[in-house]
């Protein structure tokens, strides 16, 4: 917990002195006072400033996270719900609604693009960090299921004509689906060439 000691003319003004050392806003802030002004002997003698100890209040990145995504539906005026789903390693929002397509994209991209950002927001004043998955009507799920099919279908293929196939490109996550769905298959390869965001997955024999 981040804290520190400032002195000022009043106890408002070194708290402000204590914001601006901190750089953080008012409601993010708890401070105790050390020590009262006090004007001293004819007002100005013997004065002492006032001291206070100002300290940064814990967070919540999954609230944080959860403020941030409603700020965004707000702003594309969006009615939604964000359902939140807790998992063992990370934090779960599945957002329902009608007409949520734009927030999904071609092949998620926008919806990975979101999902990036409310990590970024989330986890920006915390030591530790937590992992935000984001799905749109469980679009996810459809995706890998939809792309284990694919593998799965383009494998035999592979093994019947003897010639490997090259995917259209794909983000790290939908290439590590494809990668895992035939990982266990002992006739077939599969490996990513070409560089981001072109990057592809290639189907082969195994030699």
């Amino acid at each position: 917990m981040t804290s520190v000691d400032m002195t000022g003319k009043t106890v408002e003004e070194a708290v402000r002195l204590a914001l601006n050392e901190l750089q953080v806003g008012e409601d993010r802030i708890e401070y105790e006072v050390l020590e009262a002004p006090s004007k001293g002997l004819f007002g100005f003698i013997g004065s002492k400033p006032a001291k206070v100890r100002v300290t940064i209040k814990p967070i919540d990145p999954v609230q944080v996270a959860h403020e941030f995504l409603k700020t965004v539906f707000d702003l594309m005026k969006l009615e939604v719900q964000i359902e939140r789903v807790g998992k063992e390693d990370s934090i779960n929002f599945n957002i329902r609604g009608n007409d949520l397509g734009i927030l999904i994209g071609k092949h998620g991209q926008t919806l990975d693009a979101l999902q990036y950002l409310t990590n970024l927001t989330a986890n920006r004043d915390i030591d530790g960090k937590v992992r935000i998955v984001l799905d749109v009507e469980d679009y996810r799920q459809r995706r890998t299921d939809t792309l284990n099919r694919l593998a799965a279908r383009l494998a035999d293929s592979v093994k019947r004509r003897g010639e490997k196939v090259v995917l259209e490109p794909m983000s790290p996550n939908e290439r590590k689906i494809i990668h895992m769905a035939l990982q266990d298959d002992q006739r077939i390869i599969t490996y990513s060439e070409g560089e981001e965001p072109y990057r592809k997955i290639v189907i082969a024999l195994k030699r």
